[in-house]
């Protein structure tokens, strides 16, 4: 946490100064920001880095299975009402990258920092932080990120024993149990609309009840914690019971919850939730999600959706037919390898929208569509797909890799 911060040792600005260099020759090579291998460079040099980097900072990290990134912007647009603020905004979010956006930190007060699932408990060691938000869990790249439950108990162990405030979503049962070990809990009704992950005790393995909004175990008792931050349709409730406005450019339910969850953290370092709110409207896009591009006389909406739980979430800020919609779904290392989470997804709710495939896994997701009794056309290009899109606005929705090969396309 922020204190009394020695200056960098010889060591550490070395190795700042050769991942600068590193990033530098990357993106001069065309191969993207170079964020991710300045970082392992620079961690190269000094493996202690990230922790000399994060000394002088007052750090949130922020982490979840969807909408991290979002959540991350719109902190960081909070905090920068109290000071400056660095923050790993474009989304790399494994050690290297996220030291890589430090080094570039400066002067900066506050540091807020998205971190993949799996490193969160290495990154809450190495940084030290004043704030930790917990936002959600489901089942996704369950090649590379394991099974949920043991998720949660990885993220129980390692953040037992934090002095970090956490800000946790007390509808995701997941959540509270993998939070439930930390001292100090922030909890906030943030909703969970995908609750598939979520049937059976993550305590004891008995049947989880449901009744509205709470939920609780009849075996052993583990149960929904009593809320002191809601989100109640366009507002959000602080723990004094003020109704606060929720007016954002980012669209659907997902993002007011990401938005109340945000206030929380921000009026842990003193922000007021008039303030932070006021400020989290400037946020339009994120890394290119949500944005509106028109390319070839078309305009496309780009919606990431990673896994069924954001795929459910996307599907609600589609407007009813005849909105054509274009899937585009790849299987590569970032997007995990396993397609079988197409067949958790309920694709009926695009029912009477006309719909275009394309990706490296288009069969995939053709033969779900074909189960699921929907129309679509198979396409090799974005360039064909919308040539048979009939008129009007096309939705775009893609997992992680097939959302930046579109990026590309259109010139994002």
């Amino acid at each position: 946490m922020a204190g009394n911060s020695e200056p960098l040792s010889a060591r550490a600005k070395l190795a700042v100064t050769a991942g600068k260099a590193a990033a530098a020759v990357s993106k001069a090579a065309g191969r993207g920001s170079g964020s991710v291998i300045g970082g392992k460079v620079a961690l190269r040099v000094d493996p202690d880095l990230l922790g000399a980097l994060a000394q002088h900072l007052e750090v949130t990290l922020v982490s979840a299975t969807n909408g991290k990134t979002t959540t991350t912007r719109l902190i960081a647009e909070a905090l920068r009402a109290a000071g400056p603020v660095v923050s790993n905004a474009l989304g790399a979010n494994m050690p290297a990258g996220i030291t890589s956006a430090l080094s570039g930190g400066g002067d900066a007060r506050y540091g807020v920092i998205e971190v993949d699932e799996k490193y969160l408990a290495g990154v809450a060691r190495d940084t030290d932080p004043k704030c930790i938000a917990l936002l959600n869990l489901s089942r996704d790249q369950l090649d590379r990120a394991g099974e949920t439950r043991m998720l949660a108990e990885k993220w129980r162990e390692g953040l037992n024993g934090t002095k970090a405030v956490v800000v946790a979503n007390a509808d995701d049962p997941l959540i509270v149990w993998a939070a439930s070990a930390c001292a100090n809990v922030v909890w906030v009704a943030a909703g969970q609309e995908w609750k598939e992950d979520a049937w059976s005790c993550p305590s004891c393995g008995g049947v989880l009840q449901r009744q509205g909004d709470d939920w609780g175990c009849g075996e052993c008792g583990f149960r929904r914690p009593s809320p002191s931050w809601v989100l109640n349709g366009d507002y959000v409730l602080d723990p004094h019971g003020s109704a606060w406005p929720i007016h954002l450019q980012l669209p659907g339910r997902a993002n007011k919850a990401n938005a109340a969850t945000s206030a929380a953290v921000a009026a842990v370092f003193g922000v007021p939730p008039q303030v932070a709110l006021e400020r989290m409207y400037q946020v339009q896009a994120v890394a290119g999600r949500y944005d509106v591009v028109t390319y070839q006389n078309r305009e496309l909406r780009l919606l990431l959706a990673k896994n069924p739980a954001g795929w459910l979430e996307t599907f609600s800020l589609i407007d009813g037919p005849p909105a054509p919609v274009l899937l585009s779904v790849n299987a590569r290392g970032a997007d995990g390898t396993d397609t079988s989470w197409l067949w958790d997804v309920d694709y009926t709710r695009l029912a009477g929208h006309p719909i275009c495939v394309l990706g490296d896994r288009k069969l995939d997701l053709a033969v779900r569509l074909e189960v699921a009794g929907l129309e679509f056309r198979v396409c090799e290009s974005l360039d064909e797909a919308l040539q048979v899109c009939p008129p009007g606005r096309i939705e775009t929705i893609a997992n992680y890799t097939a959302f930046q090969d579109l990026r590309r396309r259109v010139g994002n």
